[in-house]
């Protein structure tokens, strides 16, 4: 499978911290080579970087690593490769444009034989499930919201997010990070963990490498933000698991929507039930 990282805020902050620790798992400290990939919002824009290349190796992730880029949503990943060959247009995060926004999805998990409706809009370059499913959810959004001239904001988009994601859930794993640069839209099959950060800023030590920070001089009273990891990032601070089927969204560093799916909660029961070696159906 993959790891995933993201990050949401109310101010611009950097995530060199943290990404040196994430960036470790892509051949450093877990078996995850197959690629990688980061997007930073910037006001309207967005700036991804990507290689096929381990994290741990790749010279763009080191410069990553080394230049503190301040954004207010990130999402990032390290690929292991289950569908698709490992190419560049394979890694995530992928990304469409929908009514002047750029969106950027990355996914961990397996969506075994899922396709895309012929119907769909967006077409995908790569050849990953991941991809595929993100073009149905994107096709799926613009088909609801056709009428819209202006981008609709997250409290009109999270039920209609929830009920998509929920039905590619039911393909298989989807553990995911989506995000339009305004809110961070995440969903939990298997693995997910979230920590959220304010005044006072702790002393934090990253579970991958041998480094310690003191965020408190790099942080003011007012800053909020939470982490998203598909494996704790750091030790001797309170990380949560999000629950099989949790859909939630994050605004500014915090929470501002929760939704459990229970038809995914019962997928993934069925799941954990079947004989080893048995085909589901997609």
């Amino acid at each position: 499978m993959c790891q995933l990282m993201g990050m949401s805020c109310n101010n611009r902050a950097a995530t060199t911290f943290s990404f040196t620790g994430f960036s470790a798992r892509g051949g450093r400290t877990s078996d995850h080579v197959d690629g990688w990939g980061i997007a930073f919002y910037d006001g309207h824009g967005c700036r991804v970087f990507q290689d096929d290349q381990p994290a741990s190796e790749s010279p763009l992730a080191e410069y990553v690593r080394s230049h503190p880029i301040k954004s207010r949503v990130v999402v990032a990943h390290v690929r292991k490769a289950t569908q698709g060959d490992v190419q560049a247009a394979n890694c995530h995060p992928f990304q469409r444009e929908w009514l002047g926004r750029t969106w950027v999805f990355a996914h961990n998990g397996d969506l075994g034989r899922f396709e895309a409706p012929m119907t769909c809009q967006d077409m995908p370059v790569g050849t990953t499930d991941s991809e595929r499913a993100f073009c149905a959810l994107m096709s799926r959004l613009r088909q609801h919201f056709k009428d819209r001239q202006q981008p609709p904001e997250w409290s009109e988009l999270a039920p209609v997010l929830s009920g998509i994601v929920g039905d590619l859930a039911q393909h298989g794993n989807l553990n995911m990070l989506l995000s339009d640069g305004h809110a961070l839209y995440v969903h939990c099959s298997t693995h997910l963990h979230q920590l959220a950060r304010h005044h006072p800023f702790p002393k934090a030590r990253l579970v991958d490498c041998d480094m310690s920070l003191d965020l408190g001089p790099l942080n003011a009273e007012g800053d909020v933000m939470t982490l998203l990891a598909t494996e704790p990032l750091t030790v001797d601070e309170p990380w949560q698991a999000l629950r099989t089927g949790e859909f939630r969204v994050y605004v500014d560093g915090q929470e501002v929507w929760r939704e459990l799916n229970p038809q995914t909660q019962a997928f993934a029961a069925a799941e954990r039930v079947l004989p080893k070696g048995s085909l589901r159906a997609s």
